[in-house]
C-alpha cells in the first residue's frame, strides 16, 4: 500500500502479534509488553512463545526496544507492513457514512464551501490535521515539437510545443555562439525521434544520439515537459492542527507538520505520483519512504478527488503513531464523495479512463493504493 514495499516475510502468527502490538501502541503510546499481548491476541498463546517471536520481529526490524524497557514499539518498517499487508479493505461504519452525508448535504453547492467543508469533516472524523489542495486541470504533456532560435551572441531560444497545444519558451545560455544551421540540425533530430514521448522517452531517445548538442537540448527539454507536468500543491485549506500538534512525541514531527500544513513544504512529486490513479485511491507515506526526508517524521493518507478534467488531494497528516484504518477509510470516502459532487457541477459522466466510477471507489474504501 505504501512506496516503499517491503517483503511478505511473516508467519501468520508473527502477523498477528505485530498488528496487536501496533494497535496497542496506536491507542496508548507506550512499549507494549508480551504480557499485554497475551490479553489482545485472538490465540491462546504463552508469554514464553510471544517473547520468542518479538525477538524474531525485532530481528526483522518491525519492532524495537526503546531504552531498557522491557516492552516493544513498532518502527517505521512495522507500520509499511501493517499497513500493506494487514489492512484489508477498512470500510467506514454506516453512521459514519450516514453522518458524512448528512454535512455533505447541507453545504452550499459551489466547489469552494464542498472543499471547505469536506476538510472540516475529515479532521473531526480522523481526529488528525486535515488538508485539501486546490483541483488543477490534469493532462499528461507529450513532446510534439522543438524549435532552437539563435538570437544574439550564446543566446538560443527554446521554444517547446506540447501535445496539449500549450508552448513553452526559454532562453537558453551557451558555452559559445552556435550558428543557426546547427541548431536546426540539432531540433529536426530531437523532432524525429522525440515526437509524443513522455518525460522519461524524451531523456533516452536524446541521449542516444550522436549530436552532443542535441543530447543537451533533449536533457533541457525533458526538465521542462517535467516542470509543467507536474500537479501544483496549493494547499487550499486546512483543519484540525490543535487535534495533531500534542500527538508529536518530538519538536522534529511538530516541526514538519507545519511545515507542510503552511504551504512551506510542497507535495508536488506526491501529487503527479498520484495522477495515474482512480478517483477515491489513496497514498500512504509512512516517515518518507526513505524519498522524502521532508515528511520523515510524519504519516500521509491522501486521496485522489476530481474529474476526468480536473485533480486534487485531500488528506490527513500526522505522525507515523496514526489511526490507519479510520484515517484510509475516511480519507478514500469523503474523496469519492467531493468527486461525486464535481462530477455533478461541471455536468461530466462519470465514467473514469480505467472503467471504474467514483462509486465503485467507495465500495472497496482504499481504492488503488499503492504496492
Amino acid at each position: 500500500m505504501t512506496d516503499a514495499s517491503l517483503h511478505k516475510n511473516l508467519t501468520e502468527r508473527q502477523e498477528q502479534l505485530l498488528a496487536s502490538l501496533i494497535r496497542a501502541y496506536i491507542a496508548r503510546p507506550e512499549p507494549v509488553s508480551s504480557k499485554t499481548l497475551t490479553l489482545t491476541t485472538e490465540r491462546n498463546l504463552s508469554s514464553a512463545t510471544i517473547r520468542n517471536e518479538m525477538v524474531v520481529l525485532e530481528e526483522k526490524g518491525y519492532i524495537r526496544s526503546p531504552h531498557t524497557s522491557a516492552g516493544r514499539i513498532p518502527t517505521e518498517d512495522g507500520y509499511r507492513y501493517f499497513v500493506q499487508y494487514l489492512l484489508s479493505n477498512p470500510s467506514l461504519p454506516l453512521p459514519e457514512v450516514e453522518s458524512i452525508q448528512s454535512q455533505l448535504r447541507d453545504t452550499p453547492l459551489e466547489m469552494e464551501s464542498w472543499l471547505q467543508t469536506a476538510t472540516l469533516i475529515l479532521a473531526k472524523q480522523t481526529r488528525s490535521a486535515a488538508l485539501v489542495t486546490e483541483p488543477r486541470v490534469w493532462a499528461e504533456q507529450r513532446f510534439k515539437h522543438i524549435e532552437l532560435i539563435s538570437t544574439h551572441g550564446r543566446l538560443i531560444l527554446m521554444v517547446l510545443v506540447l501535445s496539449t497545444g500549450s508552448v513553452h519558451q526559454q532562453m537558453l545560455v551557451m558555452s559559445e555562439a552556435i550558428p543557426q544551421p546547427i541548431l536546426t540540425q540539432a531540433s529536426d533530430l530531437l523532432n524525429r525521434v522525440c515526437v509524443d514521448q513522455l518525460v522519461q522517452g524524451v531523456r533516452d531517445r536524446s541521449r542516444g544520439l550522436s549530436s552532443i548538442l542535441a543530447q543537451e537540448i533533449g536533457e533541457l527539454a525533458a526538465d521542462a515537459l517535467q516542470q509543467v507536468s507536474e500537479l501544483s500543491s496549493k494547499i487550499l485549506y486546512r483543519a484540525g492542527l490543535s487535534n495533531v500538534l500534542p500527538e508529536f512525541q518530538g519538536e522534529e514531527g511538530v516541526r514538519q507538520a507545519l511545515q507542510v500544513l503552511e504551504g512551506q513544504v510542497g507535495l508536488d512529486e506526491i501529487l503527479s505520483e498520484m495522477a495515474d490513479k482512480q478517483i477515491g485511491g489513496v497514498q500512504v507515506i509512512v516517515g518518507g519512504e526513505g524519498r522524502w526526508e521532508q515528511f520523515s517524521n510524519l504519516s500521509l493518507v491522501l486521496g485522489r478527488y476530481g474529474t476526468s478534467r480536473l485533480m486534487g488531494a485531500i488528506g490527513v497528516i500526522g505522525p507515523t503513531r496514526l489511526h490507519y484504518d479510520n484515517a484510509i477509510s475516511t480519507v478514500s470516502y469523503i474523496a469519492g464523495q467531493v468527486s461525486e459532487f464535481l462530477y455533478d457541477l461541471h455536468g461530466e459522466g462519470r465514467e473514469e479512463e480505467n472503467g471504474e466510477s467514483s462509486q465503485d471507489a467507495e465500495a472497496s474504501q482504499t481504492g488503488d493504493v499503492q504496492e
